[in-house]
């Protein structure tokens, strides 16, 4: 038996009993408060943790929405083909970043390797193209014309090519119908970059890394009514990356399409006439410079003159928009980009900026009359204008005796303006003005909507220029070093001129408001411009923002949003000046400038009216402009170093009226050949499934021995063989 105590015994399991009581509490204090940290200090970082450990996210990239000319055909689509992609978060992670498995990829594709790692590599302030500029965590495309025999290469020797996908892949396509090319209206896509995601993450419109933007024309406009919505499939996985279930489905939004005002046919000829004119051109010899006229660039718009829509808009030179799908080649990028591109990209018809020549009297008309002058009242039109001992002659020196306002616009007759201009001149104070001018010539062109935007729902449209006195003196401050420095009093005629702007070239001195009168001098327009004006004096005033777009229309077809027409404001002129600035316009059809163009014209019917410009450009050869207009149609087109504006341009401006209204040499219309004799009103047919109701552009001659493209281009052009 024990020799313990009975009461010293339960006093030592009493102390156990605590002990272990102590233990029990600390250990349930300890995971209680660990409890407490994980769930309730840093609950939500662990359950974010948690949940992104165990959520996988598939995105299903959106269908873009396409691009529809007036009728419904496609001018831009997608079309499914075999994209190889390379992963660059995946080739970076191997030892020779991957460059084994792009020289084996460049070897299945038929590519030389450089051509794949170009691809591959990331855009910077000095990396030339082709660099990838999207986001490096995306997909790269590396070509998206693989055969389905290379594909499956790729797909079957995985092992080989670790990072590389071949999928079928909806891509961009510019079918250009009927040859259309619309190359700078429509514009083209490129990668989204990270600059872009990151601004756009608090937007109703974020971007994902897979995403295709729009960098100009109506891709970049209507970008986010084109994207759509991509969709996102959330899967649950466990901690070995196998699939236990689906957490969340959002479907994806096919985008919106965007039905335009351009008529693929109308824009097939616009661009055949003016590639016609522009080689026309230059087989024409200039006796001022002593060669052929280089005729090196020019533009055409076609515009309802009641709306402001465009129905066509060329540019030359042009390119394949289809060059930058799937990421640009560096042969093309330079074809696009180098120094003898002549800049393609350029669209001239909002953007290309030139003195206007003769097209800008009738705004020097309404700015006479506007300051007082008859527009029936008589002027003396002598060969020559003399100003400060400085000679302004009219063109090949022709005089016309005393002519009214009216007879001036019809023959084109400058010493009539010069006349006006400089006598206004006078009246403002001449060389040393009064407080408050009246400028009536200058404050008519701001009025007329120059040296500003039209607004065009095209994106990178100038504004043009009108040298007023501001604009002199914003520009003296700005050269007037450089002219001080270059200037010699009795130098060559360049330094003879940065001499006189050293002295005084704030100054709006005589010859330049004389100069300016007939749309010379330091003015500039663009063709969408001038184009806006005549289409307000065909419709009796109005100005409206020039629109490509017509409607947005959904990706079910459900919703159409149609895009109404906008004006930006009211020509200057009473109903009175108008209707005699409408008549002289047809006399220069008729009688004047530009009636050798328009022969059996049936002006009974359809009245023509017209206005020829010839303008002459320092270190260049002349400028030819054409700008007219019907009740319907206001038709502009310029060529750049071309010549004359009835010689180089007016043929090709009635051929794009004869498509138009169906109308032969000999003035005898046929509505049957007729593309557009009125401005189409209505919207393409939408069927039940979001599908447009696209009509063929159908062959001229079936039995012809001409290729399908021959024969569209025959059908387009309506009249020709």
């Amino acid at each position: 038996m024990s020799n313990i105590p009975e009461t010293g015994r339960t006093q030592r399991v009493q102390i156990r009993l605590v002990v272990i009581q102590v233990l029990v509490f600390s250990l349930l204090f300890t995971l209680g408060g660990r409890l407490w940290y994980l769930q309730i200090r840093n609950g939500q970082e662990y359950s974010d943790e948690a949940r992104n450990n165990h959520v996988q996210q598939v995105v299903q990239p959106a269908a873009r929405g396409s691009i529809l000319d007036a009728r419904g055909v496609p001018i831009a689509d997608n079309e499914t083909r075999l994209v190889v992609s390379a992963s660059r978060t995946e080739l970076m992670k191997m030892a020779d970043d991957g460059k084994g498995v792009l020289t084996r990829l460049a070897d299945v594709l038929g590519m030389k390797p450089k051509e794949v790692f170009d691809k591959v590599r990331l855009c910077d302030a000095k990396t030339p193209q082709p660099c990838w500029n999207g986001s490096p965590y995306q997909p790269i495309p590396v070509t998206d014309e693989a055969t389905t025999q290379q594909a499956l290469q790729i797909r079957e020797r995985a092992e080989d090519f670790p990072g590389i996908t071949a999928e079928p892949t909806a891509v961009r396509r510019y079918p250009a119908p009927g040859k259309a090319n619309t190359a700078q209206v429509l514009g083209y896509l490129s990668p989204v970059t990270d600059e872009e995601i990151t601004k756009a993450q608090d937007t109703d419109s974020p971007y994902l890394r897979s995403d295709q933007v729009g960098r100009s024309g109506l891709e970049r406009t209507y970008d986010k009514e084109l994207r759509g919505k991509a969709g996102v499939t959330r899967y649950e996985v466990d901690n070995l990356g196998r699939v236990i279930g689906q957490a969340k489905n959002d479907e994806a939004k096919p985008g919106s399409s965007v039905v335009t005002s351009i008529d693929a046919r109308v824009q097939a000829v616009a661009e055949y006439e003016l590639n016609e004119a522009m080689k026309t051109a230059r087989q024409a010899f200039d006796k001022n410079t002593g060669e052929n006229y280089k005729a090196d660039s020019g533009a055409v718009v076609v515009m309802e003159a009641k709306t402001g829509r465009v129905v066509a808009m060329a540019s030359l030179p042009n390119y394949d928009p289809n060059a930058w799908v799937g990421g640009i080649s560096a042969k093309d990028y330079a074809k696009l980009t180098g120094k003898k591109s002549n800049f393609p990209l350029l669209n001239r018809a909002i953007q290309g900026q030139a003195a206007p020549g003769s097209i800008f009297k009738v705004i020097s008309s309404t700015a006479a009359v506007n300051a007082g002058y008859p527009f029936d009242g008589k002027y003396p039109c002598p060969s020559s204008y003399n100003v400060g001992g400085q000679t302004f002659k009219n063109f090949e020196s022709q005089g016309y005796g005393s002519i009214t306002i009216g007879r001036a616009l019809e023959v084109s007759c400058d010493t009539v303006y010069y006349g006006i201009a400089h006598k206004e001149w006078l009246k403002d104070g001449g060389i040393n003005p009064k407080k408050h001018p009246k400028d009536w010539f200058y404050k008519t062109a701001h009025q007329f909507g120059l040296g500003k935007e039209t607004g065009i729902d095209l994106p990178n449209e100038v504004t043009g220029r009108v040298p007023d006195r501001k604009w002199k003196q914003d520009f003296y401050k700005a050269n007037k070093d450089a002219w001080c420095k270059q200037g010699k009093k009795d130098g060559s005629y360049v330094e003879k001129i940065a001499y006189e702007n050293c002295l005084e070239g704030n100054k709006m001195r005589a010859g330049d408001s004389v100069n300016y009168s007939i749309g010379q001098g330091d003015t500039l327009v663009t063709p969408i411009q001038m184009a806006t004006i005549y289409a307000a004096i065909s419709n009796g005033g109005t100005l409206y923002n020039p629109t490509v777009g017509k409607a947005i229309v959904s990706g079910d077809g459900k919703t159409v949003e149609e895009i109404k027409p906008k004006s930006h404001g009211k020509l200057p002129f009473t109903r009175k000046t108008r209707n005699e600035i409408d008549s002289a316009l047809a006399g220069v059809a008729t009688r004047g400038s530009a009636a050798w163009r328009f022969g059996g014209w049936p002006q009974d019917k359809i009245p023509m009216h017209a206005k020829t410009g010839t303008a002459e450009v320092y270190g260049k050869q002349t400028t030819s402009w054409f700008a007219t207009y019907t009740k319907d149609y206001s038709i502009v087109m310029t060529i750049s170093q071309g010549g004359t504006g009835s010689g180089a341009s007016g043929p090709a401006v009635r051929n794009i009226y004869d498509a138009l209204y169906g109308l032969d040499d000999s003035g005898k219309q046929d509505l049957k050949k007729a593309l557009l004799p009125t401005p189409q009103k209505s919207l393409p047919k939408i069927q039940h499934d979001g599908s447009i109701d696209a009509p063929e552009i159908k062959p001229y001659d079936p039995n012809s021995q001409k290729t399908p493209e021959e024969q569209t281009l025959a059908a387009v052009l309506g009249r020709r063989d």
